[in-house]
């Protein structure tokens, strides 16, 4: 097999920092959390390495910020293959995905974030490619229109999205493996700030890590968001000294309460509250009333507050439980006690 090599930066790439990419892991014995995922995912690495055969397809959902493009990129450095990255948002027709099939070399990893947003023209054009490492290209138009069937070299996808429900049932099931991110406990997130400090080379104590670690809505790209933010704080305003007073007041200075939650999650909680007497309202109701879109609602602000318990869907839509009542520092109005699920 081939060595790794960096992959290609495309579209949505090209403006990350590289701070945040010096930040990731760059093995999977270097990820912190989701235990279960990467035990399963190493026998999988592990025994293909043994048997010398390529990685059966893998499927990542979860959350935004939970690592999915993490393991997607520790995966094949721990098989020693190469790396393509591409976006189902760029992959308009079956033309944009031959590129990459076409140069993926053997036992490679070819890796779709945001999977869901893929055609359905180009989703159909996969499935020969996945199961059987060919495809059909058409050549000309009419009766004088031609196929010629273009055989690849075996290759590993792995595919990424925050919305599985959202995949068509032939593509979901030629992924071998399909393995759900969830949120982090505080303990990791405590050890991934501490592992992060060192990296960017600033102080960091256990009561500080776990303050950031409780602030971060169980998500590993929001805790290093904040441990950013701390240390322009600290750099600023505190001498480049940091303690459990600097990173209050730091996290507090960007709206960031003691749950996690900032300025826009709350103003989606005002707004069932105040605005529709706590609930049931649909989702497209709040976007509308916010002036945002259903998608970064469903994807980025409902996921944290519903596992918190602050938030519930109904059949008839969202509601706010007496838990996202006393949040907000009031009861619920009595309407909205008189509801039922």
């Amino acid at each position: 097999m081939s060595s790794f090599r960096e992959p290609t930066i495309g579209p949505d790439d090209a403006s990350e920092p590289g701070e945040d990419r010096a930040l990731r892991p760059q093995r999977l014995t270097d990820i912190v959390g989701q235990q279960a995922v990467y035990e399963r995912l190493m026998i999988a690495v592990d025994a293909s390495r043994k048997r010398g055969e390529v990685l059966g397809h893998i499927l990542l959902d979860g959350p935004p910020g939970l690592g999915k493009t993490t393991f997607a990129t520790c995966i094949p450095r721990e098989l020693g293959v190469t790396l393509q990255i591409a976006s189902g948002a760029s992959l308009a027709a079956p033309k944009d995905l031959l590129p990459y099939l076409s140069n993926a070399a053997e036992g490679s990893v070819l890796f779709i974030d945001e999977i869901h947003r893929l055609p359905i023209a180009v989703e159909e054009f996969l499935y020969p490619a996945m199961e059987d490492f060919r495809i059909d290209i058409t050549l000309g138009d009419g009766v004088a229109a031609r196929t010629i069937n273009m055989p690849l070299r075996p290759f590993t996808l792995i595919g990424a999205t925050t919305r599985p429900g959202l995949l068509s049932a032939p593509l979901r099931d030629r992924f071998q493996m399909r393995e759900h991110l969830d949120f982090y406990e505080i303990e990791e997130l405590a050890e991934i700030v501490r592992r992060s400090a060192v990296k960017l080379q600033m102080p960091m104590d256990d009561v500080s890590a776990d303050e950031i670690a409780r602030r971060s809505r169980g998500t590993p790209r929001l805790a290093n968001n904040r441990l950013r933010w701390i240390r322009d704080y600290s750099t600023s305003r505190a001498d480049g000294r940091l303690d459990i007073g600097i990173a209050r007041t730091a996290l507090e200075m960007q709206g960031i309460d003691g749950l996690g939650l900032d300025g826009f999650d709350r103003r989606y909680l005002e707004t069932i509250q105040r605005v529709f007497g706590g609930g049931p309202v649909g989702i497209e109701a709040i976007a509308h009333t916010m002036s945002s879109a259903t998608d970064t609602l469903e994807d980025d602000v409902e996921p944290f507050l519903l596992r918190c318990e602050l938030v519930v869907r109904t059949p008839r839509g969202r509601r706010l439980t007496s838990r996202g009542e006393e949040h907000l520092g009031g009861a619920p109005p009595p309407a909205a006690q008189s509801r039922l699920f």
